[in-house]
């Protein structure tokens, strides 16, 4: 028999599709992609904020546990979340949300203490349980940072050093070292020995006394060239100017003295010719001129070059040679009135008017012959007077000589 009858298809259950933001987003995973997002690590954080590494991260993951003083989690949450540029108020409120802190009265045991930890176990990679926490650099190894090619040229350092420690201290030794050269002959000793009463030679025989046979003492030259070092010796000097140091002025050339003469010669020697030296003077020297002052007037002799000869203040009877050379001197005074020249016995001038200044005159011959006149003793009583003191004083004024 067949039955007719129906079956209802079961119901096949819908499968909602899961979509970008269909997870839930807790409060640490906004705050670690704001953090990623600003390209900034716990340790950045850290040195910003001034809060420590390990409380961002409990922050983070919304752990209230880990901080030692629960009042200071409400500042520390808003700091971090206007840090992230986030709703500092609305951050603590969904962190109390998610992991269960109550704020607690400021003068309550709670908020002055921390709260005990639970029973429940941790997990084993917890980073709050254990001290080294992965965001923080491990200490490094005490040999860590040596290496192996270093201790080979450490070890060649202290080698290279050690040769030449152990080769200054050879030479050291070797520097002072004594040797002794072997000689031929046994010293003998010849300190008790007086050269004077024959020790020089094989001593004499006594009666009660041996004699060393073959005996002989060393020579004192023997002894000097062996106690006397090398170096004291007298240095033999050879002078390179021998030839010249030879010289004898006395023997040769122009001034030497004549050779003795006989008889016959002494003759037919002129007495006048041989008055003096062998020098003769074959040019008659050039006139002189010399400064005569008959009151005071400052005076002032330059040579060719600029440089001063004669600066002073002459007074009444005072005189000045002028020296005679290739280019003449040159005269500035003060009172022209003051001063006269004397040129072979004859006297010119004055320099100039009375009271006046006189500047670069040439000091020469014939300037002053051709400038100036010949002074009339009668007519210049200043003049005459310095004269005649003179006179009677021995100065004769300058002439040249005949």
């Amino acid at each position: 028999m067949i039955r007719n009858g129906f079956r209802r298809a079961k119901k096949e259950p819908t499968v909602e599709t899961v979509g970008f933001d269909a997870f839930e987003l807790r409060l640490g995973d906004l705050m670690r992609g704001e953090r990623a997002t600003m390209g900034k690590s716990l340790l950045d954080v850290q040195r910003e904020l001034k809060i420590k590494a390990a409380y961002i991260a409990a922050i983070e993951n919304a752990d209230p546990t880990a901080f030692d003083t629960p009042g200071f989690i409400a500042g520390y949450v808003r700091s971090y979340a206007r840090y992230l540029n986030m709703d500092p108020d609305w951050a603590f409120d969904t962190f109390c949300t998610e992991s269960g802190f109550a704020t607690a009265h400021g003068m309550s045991e709670q908020a002055s203490g921390a709260k005990p930890l639970p029973a429940a176990p941790r997990v084993e990679n917890d980073i709050f349980a254990t001290p080294a926490t992965p965001f923080i650099p491990a200490n490094d190894a005490m040999f860590a940072a040596v290496e192996p090619r270093a201790i080979g040229s450490f070890a060649v350092l202290i080698a290279l050093i050690g040769g030449l420690g152990f080769g200054g201290w050879t030479v050291l030794q070797e520097v002072q070292k004594v040797q002794l050269a072997p000689v031929e002959n046994t010293p003998v000793v010849v300190a008790d020995i007086d050269p004077l009463a024959g020790g020089s030679g094989v001593p004499a025989t006594d009666a009660g006394v041996d004699v060393v046979a073959g005996f002989q003492a060393p020579s004192t030259e023997a002894l000097d060239r062996l106690y006397r070092p090398q170096a004291l010796d007298a240095p033999v000097l050879v002078p390179r100017d021998g030839p010249i140091a030879s010289l004898d002025p006395r023997n040769g050339g122009s001034i030497a003295a004549p050779a003795p003469l006989d008889d016959t010669a002494v003759a037919q020697v002129d007495p006048a010719a041989a008055v003096g030296s062998n020098v003769q003077v074959t040019e008659t020297p050039r006139a002189g001129v010399q400064l005569v002052a008959v009151r005071d007037a400052w005076v002032r002799v330059r040579a060719a070059d600029g440089t001063t000869i004669y600066e002073t203040v002459m007074t009444a009877g005072d005189t000045f040679d002028v020296p005679q050379t290739e280019d003449p001197a040159t005269l500035r005074i003060g009172e022209s009135g003051a001063v006269y020249f004397a040129v072979n016995g004859a006297h010119y001038g004055p320099v100039g008017p009375r009271g006046s200044v006189t500047s670069n005159l040439a000091l020469s011959v014939g300037n002053l012959t051709e400038t100036y006149a010949a002074v009339d003793l009668d007519a210049d009583s200043d003049l005459a007077e310095v004269v005649r003191f003179a006179e009677v004083q021995g100065i004769a004024p300058v002439e040249a000589d005949q």
